[in-house]
């Protein structure tokens, strides 16, 4: 009878922990002008919101309680309230906003605006401008080191990734990389920035202490032609094993061993993919692919693509909340 009785309350532990650590997919559609929102446990769209024109970048808040949204064909950065699913607010940014980053605590924002050449600097709690930051012709690539310290933009045109002092707002370093850099993103010790360089087809990996090119990675795909291999988004393990690349009209995400930095395999996702994000303990990597209007689902220990979901029309920024 002891037995019995003590069943459901386990039962219901057991379920009350799975529901804590449910997780949720967010999905910027630029042509759907809407967040698609997949339930990580059924591989599912559970909604789909209307928000501003071109949605492209977004990310969670630290603590994901915002989803911001770059509404780039709105000039603006629009707040979504993640227990509701409502739009709550706009952030001041220039012409068209395209990719953002948080700083590691969450109360600076820092949006790429396409169309000035600036970097806004946003303060996260009074929702006001701080600064703008001049940069390069085409700003898009926003990242910041995981101390803080350092803001980094890639600028299109200009074919570099600056360096902001996140104190002073102040560009200390230019480090010219091949054209059209797309995303950059630093090591978890902060010892390395890898930049992406869509029409140039590699990715350059940047020594943060001596701020040069301290290696270049090349990719080939038997079958595929060189000019379809166009690295965008990238996204790298925090305990530095591996680095995953999505190659754009190639259809395929590069997997790199980011000590040897050797292309281990590439897998077969949809068409277009663009942006990447893993989920909270990285055993998921979500891609979006933006002609094939779908996400597809990576699992990082196997490297195998395990699951394929449909959104909204041309998927393009990613980002999981645990």
């Amino acid at each position: 009878m002891k037995i019995i009785a003590t069943l459901p309350v386990l039962t219901a532990c057991a379920l009350g922990a799975t529901a804590s650590h449910a997780q949720t997919v967010y999905v910027s559609n630029e042509r759907g002008n809407n967040i698609s929102i997949i339930d990580a446990s059924t591989n599912e769209v559970i909604e789909t919101v209307p928000v501003g024109n071109r949605p492209r970048g977004i990310q969670l808040s630290p603590d994901g309680a915002f989803l911001y949204i770059c509404a780039s064909d709105d000039d603006t950065i629009q707040i979504m309230d993640t227990a509701t699913n409502k739009i709550v607010g706009d952030l001041p940014s220039g012409p068209d906003p395209e990719l953002l980053a948080l700083s590691p605590d969450g109360s600076r924002i820092y949006a790429a605006n396409e169309d000035d050449n600036m970097v806004t600097v946003i303060d996260a709690k009074t929702r006001q401008m701080v600064t703008e930051v001049q940069v390069g012709v085409e700003p898009e690539g926003m990242a910041v080191s995981h101390d803080g310290g350092t803001i980094i933009n890639t600028s299109e045109t200009t074919n570099m990734a600056h360096f902001i002092d996140a104190e002073s707002h102040e560009i200390t370093d230019n480090v010219l990389v091949d054209a059209r850099p797309r995303f950059a993103q630093f090591t978890a010790d902060d010892s390395e920035l890898w930049v992406s360089a869509e029409i140039g087809g590699t990715v350059s990996v940047i020594d943060n202490a001596t701020k040069q090119i301290k290696q270049k990675i090349t990719f080939e795909i038997p079958g595929v032609p060189s000019e379809a291999v166009q690295p965008v988004g990238l996204r790298i393990l925090s305990d530095g094993s591996k680095v995953y690349v999505a190659l754009g009209p190639a259809n395929r995400i590069a997997v790199v061993d980011a000590k040897t930095y050797e292309v281990l395999d590439y897998l077969l996702v949809g068409q277009r993919v663009w942006q990447l994000a893993f989920s909270p303990d990285e055993s998921k990597l979500y891609t979006t692919n933006g002609v094939s209007n779908d996400v597809s689902v990576i699992d990082t220990a196997s490297d195998e693509v395990t699951a394929t979901i449909p959104v909204d029309s041309y998927p393009w920024g990613v980002d999981v909340k645990g």
